[in-house]
């Protein structure tokens, strides 16, 4: 096994390693410090969150690092403030020691003045997300044509987020010499293309499998109805008494939804979304990282960036569109050899989603069953009576107070005592699951139809309500002008949907999207609201028309066919966007 004294790292670096505890290098901190130490080059790295990414790239750049240098060195961009704030700690660790070696952090959601102050200061390393970077590049304040080493962080997000125009941007501005390190999850389309245009001759480096979990992560599902969703997260959380962990939400208003009804329930847990201002953001993650909060309710693009240690269960209370994301999503859990659970709670109509899910991450889902309310609060009961043992006595303190304890106590059999000190804390968990229902659904898409396409009760199907599950909501279709060439995919149409009508809670069902006009479904009660709402609506200053078009035939394929009065059309490929309640994301 190799340790750090094993490279020629600066005898300074060596030292504050060695004051932090840092012993032995993880594989992606091997091979970077291997590639890079002697003969540096451009590299690519495919590693997952957690695996030491930043020492990895970090290292090797202080170890070349001129001090007291003029001009920045090393352009480090990451796609969050808080993964800027953790990578410029780092290396605030690791040049403990480095005398003239300075870095500064530069990202939004705090005064840019502040950081035009800080680069008076000549720092050598600037770490920053794209956007603040940039403005900071054309306000010239940041000079970066003398940076020797450019680091993309967390590529695939940074890309996911929507940065690819200001990191081709700030690309252009650095000098075709730099060393360019590229550290991402996977090595999707967009990435390569940064890959080919700004690498040269890169030396690729991949920690594992590409896109594969864990191995200490375990993958489970539970199978409801829609209706029973949030009653199986509490049924998951209750019977995982120590549970710390974060709870996927697809949508900002979904995230607020459960967040406020978890806390109304008791369960410490608040919500992590894009409408939280920087400090109400700031002040959720330090109770998180505090575990003055045992769940955290978030959506994919508030978490990201976040590096907590120690989450015991990711749980997705849906399932995400992108397969990648789900990996991102259960890798936040099961790291530094400790085992983890990801949990997804699935409707029927999810399962056939499952087994792509399992190709990219290598591992098969387990399907689980809810537990009943006898068995959660056996465990709940147990794990009261645990923590009692397991509390330490202060016997000094206590002893001056038990002659009148004992006093209060003495009409009490031991049976009493113990049925009482049980009830303080077990009686909400006896009273709500007292005559629980079974609320697992056990049933499949065959269950459902017979060959002949007829329905359980032998008659078929009056319309397309059997095919969503166990919802009742019958949609209307719509027609709107827009589509691919204006750049709408699944999410931005479902972004729009959101933020044009002024209902929460309305049922959004199948978005297909073709080249210049695209459609839509929603719950066929919002109709009238929906074309009064979008009578108003512009796209990027398009004048968004919607139309009620008719429903899709079973031998349709797509096109404009499904318009009143409209032409056909066939042989488009059609998306689904998710059916879960109209939320903003």
């Amino acid at each position: 096994m190799q340790s750090f004294k094993d490279f020629d790292l600066n005898p300074n670096i060596q030292k504050a390693l060695e004051a932090i505890g840092f012993e032995t290098p993880t594989p992606v901190q091997v091979q970077s410090l291997t590639h890079l130490l002697d003969e540096p080059q451009d590299m690519i790295a495919l590693a997952q969150t957690g695996t030491g990414k930043t020492a990895a790239f970090s290292l090797p750049i202080l170890h070349h690092c001129e001090p007291h240098s003029k001009k920045p060195q090393a352009l480090i961009l990451s796609p969050t403030r808080e993964l800027c704030i953790q990578i410029g700690n780092d290396i605030d660790k690791f040049t403990k020691y480095s005398k003239g070696i300075d870095q500064l952090s530069v990202y939004g959601g705090t005064a840019i003045t502040n950081q035009i102050k800080g680069l008076r200061n000549k720092p050598q390393i600037i770490v920053g997300t794209p956007g603040r970077t940039l403005d900071l590049i054309k306000r010239k304040k940041l000079d970066v044509s003398d940076v020797q080493w450019l680091v993309l962080d967390e590529a695939d997000e940074m890309l996911s987020m929507g940065f690819q125009d200001d990191l081709n941007e700030i690309l252009e501005t650095t000098p075709d010499d730099k060393k360019t390190l590229l550290f991402s999850a996977t090595l999707a389309g967009e990435i390569k293309k940064i890959a080919d245009n700004y690498l040269s001759n890169p030396v690729e480096v991949t920690i594992g499998r590409k896109n594969i979990s864990a191995e200490n992560v375990d993958h489970s599902y539970y199978q409801v109805h829609y209706r029973d969703r949030y009653d199986a997260l509490k049924r998951i959380v209750d019977m995982n008494p120590q549970v710390y962990g974060i709870v996927f939400c697809r949508t900002r208003a979904e995230t607020k939804e459960i967040a406020a009804k978890l806390t109304e329930d008791g369960y410490n847990s608040d919500a992590l979304h894009g409408d939280l201002s920087q400090a109400q953001r700031d002040y959720v993650m330090q109770k998180f990282r505090k575990r003055q909060l045992r769940l955290l309710v978030a959506t994919d693009v508030a978490a990201r960036g976040l590096d907590v240690n120690d989450l015991t269960h990711v749980i997705n209370y849906k399932l995400p569109d992108d397969r990648e994301v789900y990996v991102h999503r259960s890798g936040r859990t099961g790291r530094a050899g400790k085992s983890g659970s990801s949990i997804a709670i699935l409707e029927r109509r999810d399962l056939s989603r499952i087994r792509g899910f399992e190709k990219m991450i290598g591992k098969d889902f387990i399907k689980k069953e809810l537990p009943s309310g006898k068995e959660i609060c056996e465990k709940q009961l147990f794990n009261y009576i645990d923590k009692v043992v397991n509390t330490e006595v202060n016997e000094a303190e206590i002893k001056q107070f038990l002659p009148a304890i004992e006093e209060k106590l003495s009409e009490l059999s031991q049976e009493d005592i113990l049925k009482r000190f049980v009830s303080i804390e077990f009686n909400r968990f006896l009273d709500y699951y007292k005559g629980a229902r079974d609320i697992n659904d056990r049933s499949t898409v065959k269950d459902r139809r017979d060959k002949k396409g007829r329905n359980e009760d032998g008659g078929r199907d009056r319309d397309r309500r059997s095919k969503r599950g166990d919802s009742d909501v019958d949609f209307t279709r719509f027609f709107i002008n827009l589509g691919k060439l204006h750049k709408m995919n699944p999410k931005s149409m479902l972004d729009l949907i959101n933020n044009t009508l002024p209902q929460k809670g309305v049922e959004i069902g199948e978005i297909e999207l073709l080249k210049g006009f695209s459609f839509f479904e929603l719950d066929r009660k919002f109709e009238d609201a929906a074309l009064k709402a979008f009578a108003k609506c512009t796209y990027k200053g398009l004048k968004v028309r919607i139309e009620v078009a008719q429903p899709k035939s079973k031998s349709s394929s797509g096109g404009r066919g499904g318009k009143k009065g409209g032409k056909s059309g066939r042989g488009k490929k059609r998306h689904k966007g998710g059916r879960g309640k109209r939320n903003n994301w």
